[in-house]
């Protein structure tokens, strides 16, 4: 049975056109809308969904979405501002179509505002001001995450964008406790998240969620709903009027929900279609009367 979608609030009047606002969607990328071939987690006992292909990588495929999926998408980008939000680097997002060209998008965690596909250079460097004024330099942050993948568990330790760090482990089983490492981060500014493979170590302001608020304020948008499946997705569901988390990622691992957090019913690649429903009834003002998942 399909949970029932976030709780209903009333859309926004515009301030400046006296017309209703449209609501705003945003929306994580990796294990929310889109999954590699090994994270889809296809049930095998229905007929498999079509897949869609958005993501390629020297010439192969690397990620997917359900061609359902992507409809239910499409119909939801014609009813609101929908905002793909991103720790991906800007290279990395560019990669992905998911048949939209979206009026903004966010990239790097909140370290890029782009506008119609573009940068908007200004917002970069606001964001660089304000991370070099409170937190660590991402220099210090390299060596520290270098001598923590010194055992050689980690395959890769690079700096994304200049903005923050990650190391993707060999296998996930082999990756060490991160207490010691994050409190060592955080006494810096720095905060540490783990998502499949990957370790990140990110700068505290460097969040989606100062992006999705400058978003918000350009574009004069009322009601606000997210969906994500990552600790570095969590302020940007918490400030929503409404969320939806995938029943996977690290928040699923984590047991991690809030009042105004739905929790769909599939995992994988079918999670990607029914968050995508919730939402939509949303934004429709389909149902009023629901639960938190």
């Amino acid at each position: 049975m399909t949970p029932s979608p976030p709780p209903s609030s009333s859309p926004q009047a515009s301030p400046s056109s006296g017309r209703t606002a449209l609501p705003l969607v945003a929306l994580d990328l990796d294990k929310t809308l889109i999954f590699s071939a090994r994270s889809l987690h296809l049930p095998t006992d229905v007929p498999a969904p079509e897949l869609v292909e958005v993501e390629r990588l020297d010439g192969a495929p690397l990620s997917f979405a359900t061609a359902r999926e992507l409809h239910l998408l499409a119909e939801l980008d014609r009813a609101a501002v929908v905002v793909p939000v991103t720790t991906r680097t800007l290279a990395q997002y560019r990669r992905v179509d998911l048949g939209l060209r979206p009026r903004f998008a966010i990239a790097a965690n909140g370290g890029h505002v782009l506008v119609d596909g573009t940068p908007d250079p200004d917002w970069a460097a606001a964001v660089a001001d304000a991370v070099a004024a409170a937190c660590a330099p991402l220099a210090e942050m390299l060596v520290l995450a270098e001598r923590f993948a010194a055992p050689g568990w980690a395959r890769t330790v690079r700096a994304a964008d200049d903005l923050f760090v990650y190391l993707v482990a060999h296998e996930r089983p082999a990756i060490p406790d991160l207490t010691e490492f994050a409190a060592d981060a955080a006494a810096a500014g720095w905060a540490v998240s783990m998502q499949g493979r990957k370790v990140y170590l990110v700068p505290s302001l460097l969040t989606k969620q100062r992006a999705v608020d400058e978003v918000a304020r350009r574009a004069g948008t009322g009601l606000r709903l997210a969906a994500g499946d990552s600790v570095l997705d969590i302020p940007m569901l918490l400030a929503a009027d409404a969320a939806v988390r995938p029943a996977h990622g690290e928040l699923h691992e984590l047991g991690w929900t809030a009042p105004q957090v739905s929790v769909t019913t599939a995992v994988g690649g079918l999670a990607g279609e029914e968050l995508c429903e919730l939402l939509l009834a949303r934004v429709r003002g389909a149902t009023a009367d629901v639960r938190p998942g």
